[in-house]
């Protein structure tokens, strides 16, 4: 048949159709843009090989190798070589600006910006394809790297441009803006696009992002954008996929719908069958993802797509395997990219550890790594409450008050709550000393609150077990000003510092009729305590001593 002669080209003229031999760039472009990485990478280096002056598609060749969010430093080098290898024969700007996109992934943030000014100095400013692709290496907001405000910049600079009519561009500029925390910006961007071109599907997906940050309460509202993306492009994939994503834990048969329409308009590799694990997992067929995992380890040799040893290891820690867990975890850890482990990744390889005796410490490094890299406090103290409750759950309660201790730290406004159980904890542990110091901060931040100077009393009765010093006479005075305010509502705490004072006056003041008085205190709120009707028996029947009171009990009530 005629049409096979033609080779690549005519494959080509199939997928897109034949527009393809007007716009050749624009076509791979859209590879990239509905990430298609690896078709992409083929198309360009099939045009390349045709046209290997043709700068735009050496840059968008380079491109398709590093805009995944899998890219590796190898990926990075491999692009930055093939522009260097053009560059000395093109002088071209657009690769000038590609070496700094490079750059900027490296973390040559200086370089970057030097190769950035050059592209725009030898283009005088006025080449909106340059403009643009400084543009998107400073402002992409799903990276780290890269100066917003540099990216706004050059972007709007390129709007301004004579015959400008390139909604990549604008789209490219709301994300710089939306990098920049200005979302209203950001949407104006998007909007602009829109009016270019109605039907350009990565705008309506991005405004669909936009509203997707702020949480489920807009889902009617980003969906409708959403909507609009797959309506206008339905092979746009990177919709589909963050719908997978977005109903993975919520809704798995929309997570599955949204699954297959990922997959058939996306590339076949590593990332596939990692997601169709993932989805067993999802589905709560837990052996079956491991099952799986394993397959595409096996199939992908050497060196597997790390994200499957991780799914691996939930996958033990839901099976309640916490040994095959730790493995799995140790093994993710070691072969993930640093940047991109998560603070949460640490935590659930610190909780399986806790679960195995004598890996308390790695695992206390790993929650401590987990905070440090977590920049929001309520995350923070999520993760040091989960390991405190664990050591409270095993009775280590010297252990459970440091980590209690930890979120005291991390908090701008600890709570009584937070306090209290970091005091309590070290009470519980025996360590009277810390907890005397944790309730002398509570009862200097809540000087009202009765529990501060009630656990100080306990503590300190606890140290003065002979009654000699009286170590605790100020705090259950205390203790006894507040609660007359209301004795039902502290009726135990009221009962433990009248005891005090009954053992305190009897055997160390001899002083009979105050101790007695103490005693008539506790037995209007309970008439029926054994112990202090046994004291006031032998009060009574002088000179013989009372009965000491036993060691105080716990709080009944807690902040």
């Amino acid at each position: 048949m005629n049409k096979f002669t033609f080779g690549w080209m005519a494959v080509l003229t199939l997928i897109f159709g034949s527009s393809y031999a007007q716009n050749p760039i624009d076509q791979g472009k859209k590879l990239i843009i509905n990430e298609r990485f690896n078709s992409a990478k083929d198309y360009f280096q099939k045009l390349v090989a045709s046209e290997p002056g043709n700068e735009e598609a050496v840059y968008w060749l380079g491109q398709s190798m590093i805009r995944s969010e899998e890219s590796t430093p190898k990926d990075w080098a491999d692009a930055k070589a093939l522009y260097q290898s053009k560059l000395p024969v093109s002088n071209s700007q657009l690769l000038m600006a590609g070496i700094g996109h490079i750059e900027l992934l490296e973390g040559k943030v200086q370089d970057a910006r030097n190769h950035f000014e050059a592209a725009v100095s030898l283009s005088q400013g006025k080449n909106i394809a340059v403009l643009n692709a400084i543009g998107f290496a400073n402002g992409n907001p799903d990276s780290k790297n890269g100066d917003a405000v540099y990216a706004i910049d050059k972007l709007n600079q390129a709007t301004q441009l004579k015959k400008f009519n390139d909604p990549d561009v604008l789209v490219n500029l709301g994300d710089a803006w939306r990098k920049n925390d200005n979302g209203g910006e950001a949407l104006n961007a998007y909007n602009r696009a829109l009016v270019i071109d109605p039907n350009y599907a990565r705008a309506n997906y991005r405004i669909g992002k936009l509203y997707q940050t702020q949480g489920r309460g807009q889902e009617s509202i980003f969906m409708e954008y959403y909507n609009k993306a797959m309506a206008s492009d339905p092979s746009f994939a990177p919709v589909y996929g963050n719908l997978f994503n977005y109903y993975y834990e919520t809704d798995v048969a929309k997570a599955a719908e949204y699954f297959e329409k990922w997959q058939a308009n996306s590339d076949k590799d590593y990332k596939s069958c990692y997601y169709a694990a993932a989805l067993k997992y999802a589905q709560g067929f837990f052996m079956e993802a491991i099952m799986q995992s394993d397959e595409c380890i096996k199939a992908e040799g050497s060196n597997p797509y790390p994200n499957l040893f991780g799914l691996k290891a939930n996958a033990y820690n839901r099976l309640k395997d916490s040994v095959k867990a730790v493995e799995n975890f140790a093994e993710y850890i070691k072969r993930q990219q640093p940047e991109k482990l998560t603070s949460g990744d640490y935590l659930e390889y610190a909780k399986n550890l806790f679960k195995i005796p004598g890996n308390e410490a790695q695992a206390g490094m790993l929650v401590d790594k987990a905070v440090a890299m977590d920049s929001i406090e309520i995350n923070k103290v999520q993760y040091l409450k989960a390991i405190a409750g664990t050591y409270e759950g095993k009775k280590e309660y010297l252990n459970a008050a440091q980590w209690h201790r930890k979120i005291i730290g991390v908090k701008k406004n600890p709570s009584k709550t937070d306090i209290y159980n970091a005091g309590y904890n070290y009470y519980r542990g025996s360590n009277y000393d810390s907890a005397i110091a944790l309730f002398n901060r509570y009862t200097q931040k809540f000087p009202d609150d009765i529990l501060g100077y009630f656990m100080i009393g306990k503590a300190s009765w606890a140290i003065d077990t002979t009654l000699e010093l009286g170590l605790p006479l100020a705090a259950f005075e205390k203790t006894i000003q507040i609660g007359a305010a209301d004795s039902l509502k502290y009726k135990s705490q009221l009962i433990t510092s009248y005891k005090y004072f009954v053992a305190y006056n009897a055997n160390i003041k001899k002083d009979k009729p105050t101790a007695l008085m103490y005693i008539e205190k506790i037995l209007s709120l309970d008439p029926n305590d054994a112990e202090t009707l046994a004291n006031k028996a032998a009060l009574v029947k002088a000179p013989a001593k009372p009965q000491p009171a036993n060691k105080p009990k716990e709080a009944a009530v807690k902040p």
